[in-house]
């Protein structure tokens, strides 16, 4: 791991140390390190350091209010951005929210819409088991959310894919 990622996932460990998983009640800090690792299996260097920087840091802007300004100093305008985007803030309805985050990612690039999956693969399983209700709904829109991310690393778009119909079919 680089310098970069390992400051990120310190500052990642400070910013969501109180903030615990729905569902299972773990640290956090557990979706975020499967998410880097994730991508640390499939992004090779150059890109590799701010990739796994931004993996660590994805849900802190919309889950623990750090200011964009904040990243850009600590971690440089990539690693802001891409966080940025990863960063669902819109408002509406669920449908228009969902609606609203397939159009951001669409233009995203291709890093962005691999760590979006990684997330994807990270959250899936755990919501399948412990909500099927909500599942349902779920599966849905992270399948209409899959269409759009033709970017991304296909070997994790295959495993997101995979995961929702073995959900489907639960």
């Amino acid at each position: 791991m680089g310098i970069l990622a390992f400051q990120a996932m310190q500052f990642a460990f400070k910013v969501h140390a109180n903030q615990r998983r729905k569902y299972t009640n773990n640290p956090y800090t557990d979706h975020l390190a499967e998410v880097a690792g994730i991508v640390a299996a499939v992004v090779e260097p150059p890109n590799l350091d701010s990739l796994v920087a931004t993996a660590w840091l994805h849900d802190c802007v919309e889950d623990q209010a750090i200011k964009l300004g904040d990243l850009m100093r600590l971690f440089g305008a990539e690693v802001a951005c891409g966080v940025m985007l990863l960063s669902d803030l819109e408002t509406g309805t669920r449908a228009e929210r969902k609606a609203a985050s397939r159009l951001r990612l669409t233009e995203a690039p291709w890093w962005v819409q691999t760590i979006k999956v990684a997330d994807m693969i990270s959250n899936t399983s755990s919501i399948v088991e412990h909500d099927p209700k909500f599942a349902a709904v779920y599966l849905e829109e992270k399948r209409l959310l899959l269409d759009v991310l033709t970017k991304a690393d296909q070997r994790l778009v295959e495993m997101a894919r995979n995961q929702i119909n073995i959900g489907d079919a639960t």
